[in-house]
């Protein structure tokens, strides 16, 4: 994985729904610092794009919590859900602009057994591992000491180019999001078909 270029910020600095499938095929590298190196493919994202989108954090402005988003595209963006999970997001656009893409799920490709014991919960299939926002986090160790960190840098946490391979890609709503009004129907999240470690399929592909 040493040898995959990382993947620059102007990859990053681009719209964010296109961002959102570029990203689809790249792998998520984790440097821990107990657990050694991890790697995933990532196979599932969604867009969440500006204060106009009511689904996006900073629909109702700048947080503490939200800061991220408004800075440099090309950052980690991490928040905790339901007080347990945490949840990684790319920040994409321009600087000043709030939108990022979060990573729903990755296929591991490296580090597999740090992953299992960071999981930590005796998980039976493979599958299971990292196919959904919460366990790719927990399974690469990730949660909010991760924050701001600059994805376009070797380091503890960054993305690479993988060899290029067609995939079908499925578009569906977002998931989770009904709060948001009509924007909940806005079909920016993205998978590839046919993968095992989606964590949710679109009726497209049962």
């Amino acid at each position: 994985m040493s040898a995959n270029k990382i993947v620059p910020r102007s990859f990053f600095d681009r719209p964010t729904v296109a961002v959102a499938k570029d990203l689809l095929g790249k792998a998520l590298v984790r440097e821990h610092p107990v657990y050694g190196k991890m790697a995933a493919r990532i196979v599932e994202t969604e867009a969440y794009v500006g204060m106009d989108d009511k689904a996006c954090h900073a629909s109702k402005g700048m947080t503490e919590r939200n800061k991220v988003m408004f800075g440099e595209p090309g950052h980690a963006y991490v928040y905790m859900i339901y007080g347990m999970y945490f949840c990684l997001n790319l920040v994409t656009e321009h600087n000043g602009f709030p939108a990022a893409v979060l990573i729903r799920a990755g296929e591991p490709l490296e580090g597999i057994e740090a992953m299992k014991k960071l999981r930590g919960d005796k998980v039976k299939k493979l599958r299971d591992l990292t196919s959904g926002p919460g366990k790719l986090c927990k399974a690469m160790g990730i949660n909010r000491e991760q924050n701001g960190i600059d994805l376009c840098k070797k380091g503890e946490l960054y993305v690479v180019d993988l060899p290029q391979e067609n995939y079908e890609i499925v578009e569906s709503v977002r998931i989770g999001v009904d709060y948001a009004e009509e924007d909940r129907l806005k079909p920016w999240r993205f998978y590839v078909k046919g993968n095992p470690y989606v964590s949710k399929k679109d009726s497209r592909d049962e």
